[in-house]
């Protein structure tokens, strides 16, 4: 299969076109009683499907289920009555739309998943950063680095993850600071 992404739409639409040409002409050159149905699955639609999508793969389904009925006709296949002929018909198109939907359904929870995917491992190293026992001082709360020198403890924890940090003052502080400077602590409404 090729891989998503590595060719141009433009690239893939040309092998899907002349894809079902081909495997038209094959059953053409075959006869009615030889039928290259899995072929059609295999290559044109699942390429439309997984490369380009849900659109380009019904497009895609209703040429294969088009080019097989009228290599079938052409070949004199003489069916008991038009009701059968247009069933078989039916059925190839339903088969391959049910097929074009499964595999561009694929393709959508493939690309989901790659990118939760991504979220997840850029979380994961995240979290891994904090992990583990920090030397941090009791007195002046400085963390030890890994390399040996003693950083604050907001440097640190901003460095080491998308926590960013504003300054204020709790009441307690707050109350001790101010009685230090000989001024009243008033009380806030928050």
């Amino acid at each position: 299969m090729l891989s998503s992404g590595f060719l141009s739409k433009s690239v893939v639409l040309l092998w899907v076109a002349v894809a079902t040409a081909v495997l038209g002409l094959i059953d053409y050159a075959t006869g009615y009683e030889l039928d290259f149905f899995l072929f059609y699955f295999i290559g044109p639609i699942t390429v439309a499907a997984f490369e380009i999508g849900l659109v380009a793969s019904t497009v895609v389904a209703v040429l294969c289920a088009t080019a097989l009925t009228v290599a079938d006709i052409s070949n004199g296949h003489v069916y008991s009555s038009i009701f059968v002929a247009v069933l078989n018909t039916v059925v190839r198109l339903v088969a391959f739309l049910s097929l074009g939907w499964a595999v561009a359904r694929m393709r959508t929870l493939l690309s989901r998943e790659r990118l939760l995917s991504g979220k997840l491992q850029s979380a994961l190293t995240q979290v891994k950063q904090l992990e583990g026992l920090l030397p941090i001082c009791a007195n002046c709360k400085k963390i030890r680095t890994e390399k040996g020198p003693w950083q604050q403890m907001e440097a640190y924890i901003e460095k080491h993850s998308e926590a960013q940090f504003t300054h204020g003052l709790c009441p307690d502080c707050a109350r001790r600071l101010l009685a230090d400077v000989g001024l009243p602590y008033v009380e806030s409404e928050k």
